[in-house]
């Protein structure tokens, strides 16, 4: 990968998918080639995600690899309450979550924009 980056939104190198499973959210995420796949197993750790969506600091955030899609999924445990039914959350089902982390900046190898 290439050492020269660039301030980007991740959604230049992802596409993502989110929804909810009762207080839960699931936010998956792929990527289009090996190299951007690489890049974005070693980048986007539980850490990385929390600095990114800074509503998801002291909930338990959980992170599977999935090498054979290029994609990794994280459960955010808790982030709907006790689920859609029981809030008036902007963003009750969390389908927006997904859009929302593809929207953040972070530094990004040019080589892969």
């Amino acid at each position: 990968l290439g050492l020269t980056t660039r301030r980007a939104p991740l959604g230049l190198v992802a596409g993502a998918r989110s929804g909810d499973k009762g207080g839960n959210a699931n936010v998956g995420l792929w990527a289009r080639t090996d190299d951007a796949w690489r890049w974005l197993a070693h980048t986007l750790t539980t850490d990385r995600f929390r600095e990114l969506l800074p509503e998801t600091a002291g909930l338990t955030v959980t992170r599977h690899a999935l090498p054979n899609l290029r994609a990794l999924n994280f459960v955010v445990e808790g982030i709907l309450g006790e689920g859609v039914a029981s809030q008036a959350r902007f963003d009750p089902q969390a389908k927006a979550l997904g859009e929302w982390l593809r929207s953040r900046h972070l530094d990004i190898p040019e080589n892969l924009l």
